[in-house]
């Protein structure tokens, strides 16, 4: 059975997240250099799995990407930064994900 779209979404966006937080964590809050060494290979696989989107064109597969990476960041915010999202953030991802879901539900 092949993985879904959104669960490839998911797991690029957690992937994405977590190396882009070691760069931050690294920048910002004074982490040793050797945390952008996970970091580094957590974005490739986060390349990677955006390939095994199911798409004729790369562009389309990122743009409906844009809307799971919204949620799953505010879900970090929440999560690993302990700040609850606001009813604008609520609002904000609203309109993200149906925006993906418009673009992978459309018909081509």
């Amino acid at each position: 059975m092949p993985i879904s779209a959104f669960a490839i979404y998911a797991l690029a966006a957690l992937a994405e997240i977590a190396g882009c937080f070691s760069f931050w964590a690294w920048l910002k809050l004074d982490k040793p250099i050797w945390w952008l060494v996970p970091g580094m290979a957590s974005l490739a696989v986060f390349a990677w799995l955006l390939t095994l989107i199911d798409s004729a064109a790369a562009g389309r597969a990122y743009a409906a990407y844009g809307g799971i990476y919204i949620a799953a960041s505010l879900a970090w915010l929440w999560i690993a930064e302990g700040i609850r999202p606001d009813r604008w953030d609520a609002t904000g991802v609203t309109l993200a994900v149906a925006g993906t879901v418009i673009i992978l539900a459309g018909p081509r």
